[in-house]
């Protein structure tokens, strides 16, 4: 490119490497093939091809620490613990992940027991000393860990939210063996000895592959470069590097943050339904309130996150999930998948069946339509490989095949949509279904059907939305703290609010508008969970107001407990919205027609360019975006709103 950009969002996933660009006040946009073995080439190649230089601002949305964990490729971990307590990460919470298997298998702890030493220290709840951390007991603990030749080092000890002395003094000792070290007390200050041990060792896990990453990137980026967390805001790549654990869903909350400013700016004021469907996996989340959904202790890869994070919630169908036949005649689709290389079928590289396959062989997806025309689809490669599924199904069309492949990929992302709507309790059918990533549009409207949800919303740049977010998403920091105070300590607790407030303002390191939300998370006293309210007023009457409307009654007069205080801050963001890279055609023309299968019976579509639509497109028809495509089902029609995004509706609604 000839002007260099101001500033880059990346989001790296399994099959492409998204890139979103401001260029001269316009959002420019561009797709490169992932290169799993080492991420970092697909986002530098990209950055070359759009000018990026050394100082030109960056922000990631990576990988790395979600597929480190997924794979088991992470750091050889010592833990440090209590006496008596080093069994704990294994033991868990002692629940079966499925109660009806008849042979269970719980996931291995990071660290096995031969690596979880025990030293003599006790406090109790309040932070009082039980037993002393002696010179002795941190000399032999240290000699211990030498033997063992860790690559980082997890500490985590009881009651260390209270008082956090015992930990950090072990920290001091143990950096003389020159590997990184997390500590519970300075990631995770709250209660849970298991979650917050289980969050630590994840964190010290990740954290030599994810900086050996991110130190590569930015010795290319330069310090421009910043990293998109959990929450969907972004740090600079230093604090990213300290606590990995934070990046475990930061390309989807990305996603998530950039599709709640489409719904927004496109004045729909309902709830939304998240559909980010890319070439490895579906991520789906449903957005309702005043502020984007999160959630404490999320499991991922097996072990409970005790951190706040975007309520995402992901299952493993995507474009390139593979389709095969089981050993019991049963169609199976993913959570394996074809990634980049070989890719699907219908890359013409020899990749198996896949759900891109089944698209192209029942017309919905054209030639031209993948990775931004990067990538010519082969029609005749995806037919034969759906035909062996068909022969292995004893169905003789591969038409047929693709269909039941479909039909199975739809299955799991239903199900995945109706988990975090119905099963919560949450009534989907006055929602819209925002659809994005390369292949949300291909199974947006049969999903919306299947749900009752009346509007799809396909956003401008939706094959590269989850970079928008990154692109556009602001500098943010969180801290917490577990505090343990009846409600009416409301003093004391305003004091722990405004030190965290304070810790939060000094990690910014740029100069800007800030805006605070500070919440707490409260209990009847005796209850084993919390509620989140917001900070202020009477914490009593706005816990029994919140209690009652989340389980349909409320304990008046009972004590009420300030389990924890959460603080967050972001910097505030212009707003600007891009200049268009082209102008809609005056007079929109079809680029062409489709045939397609629907239901069995073949039908043509017309096929429109996102940048060249009718005032109104009806269903069926199929729309291309540069990177993503919209298949309008029949009944289905829309058009342009003021954000920029296309707006479908069933007829009738």
């Amino acid at each position: 490119m000839t002007e260099r950009p101001s500033a880059v969002g990346v989001d790296t996933g399994g099959t492409f490497t998204d890139f979103a660009a401001w260029v001269n006040g316009r959002l420019v946009t561009h797709k490169e093939l992932s290169t799993p073995a080492a991420p970092e080439r697909a986002v530098i190649a990209g950055l070359a091809h759009l000018g990026a230089g050394r100082g030109t601002p960056v922000h990631h949305g990576s990988t790395v620490a979600t597929n480190t964990l997924l794979e088991r490729k992470g750091a050889r971990v010592a833990f440090i613990t209590n006496q008596g307590f080093e069994d704990l990460l294994e033991i868990g919470r002692q629940d079966r992940p499925d109660i009806y298997a008849l042979d269970p298998h719980r996931v291995p702890p990071l660290v096995p027991r031969e690596r979880r030493l025990g030293v003599k220290e006790r406090r109790g709840p309040d932070g009082r000393t039980l037993e002393p951390l002696t010179p002795r007991a941190i000399a032999d603990v240290v000699k211990r860990l030498r033997s063992l030749r860790p690559e980082a080092i997890a500490i985590g000890l009881l009651h260390a939210y209270a008082d956090p002395a015992s930990e950090r003094r072990l920290a001091r000792a143990v950096h003389a063996l020159g590997v990184p070290v997390t500590t519970s007390c300075e990631l995770c200050r709250e209660i849970r000895e298991y979650e917050r041990f289980a969050t630590t060792v994840v964190n010290a896990y990740l954290l030599p592959r994810v900086a050996r990453y991110l130190e590569r990137l930015a010795a290319v980026c330069g310090p421009g470069l910043q990293v998109v967390l959990s929450h969907g805001g972004r740090v600079p790549v230093r604090e990213a590097i300290r606590e990995p654990v934070r990046q475990l869903l930061s390309g989807p909350a990305a996603g998530l943050d950039a599709a709640r400013r489409v719904r927004l700016l496109g004045g729909f004021r309902g709830p939304a339904l998240t559909l980010d469907v890319g070439g490895t996996s579906t991520d789906v989340a449903y957005d309702f309130g005043a502020q984007i959904p999160r959630r404490r202790a999320r499991e991922i890869g097996g072990f409970p996150i005790q951190l706040p994070l975007l309520d995402v919630h992901t299952v493993g169908a995507g474009g390139g999930s593979i389709a095969d036949v089981d050993a019991g005649g049963l169609l199976t689709v993913g959570p394996a998948s074809a990634g980049a290389d070989p890719g699907p079928a219908c890359y013409g590289r020899g990749g198996p069946a896949t759900v891109t396959d089944a698209m192209v062989v029942l017309g919905r997806l054209p030639a031209s339509a993948i990775g931004g025309g990067a990538i010519t689809l082969d029609a005749g490669c995806a037919r034969t490989a759906l035909a062996r599924v068909g022969r292995a199904l004893g169905v003789a069309r591969p038409e047929r095949a693709a269909e039941a492949v479909l039909a199975v990929a739809n299955a799991r992302m239903e199900a995945a949509l109706r988990s975090v709507s119905t099963e919560r309790g949450h009534d989907p059918r006055g929602a819209a279904l925002i659809a994005f990533g390369g292949a949300g549009g291909l199974h947006a409207c049969e999903l919306a059907e299947s749900l009752g949800v009346s509007a799809v919303i396909f956003p401008e740049h939706a094959g590269v939305l989850s970079a928008v977010g990154a692109l556009t998403g602001s500098e943010r920091y969180e801290r917490s703290r577990t505090v343990l105070l009846p409600a009416g300590e409301q003093r004391a607790i305003e004091q722990v609010a405004d030190a965290l407030l304070r810790e939060v303002d000094a990690s910014f390191e740029t100069a800007g508008t800030r805006i605070a939300h500070r919440a707490l998370l409260t209990r009847y006293v005796g209850q084993s969970h919390e509620i989140e309210i917001p900070f202020g007023g009477d914490i009593e009457r706005r816990f029994h107001t919140a209690h009652r409307a989340r389980y349909g009654f409320a304990r008046e007069g009972a004590a009420v407990e300030v389990v924890t205080v959460d603080v967050s801050g972001a910097m505030v963001t212009s707003g600007a919205r891009p200049k268009r890279g082209r102008t809609r055609a005056a007079a929109p023309r079809s680029s062409g027609l489709a045939r397609v299968q629907v239901r069995g019976a073949t039908r043509t579509a017309p096929i429109w360019s996102f940048d060249a639509l009718p005032r109104v497109v009806k269903g069926p028809s199929i729309v291309i975006q540069s990177g993503a495509t919209l298949w309008v089902a029949p009944g289905w029609s829309g058009g342009v709103d003021r954000a920029g995004a296309l707006l479908l509706r069933r007829s009738g609604r």
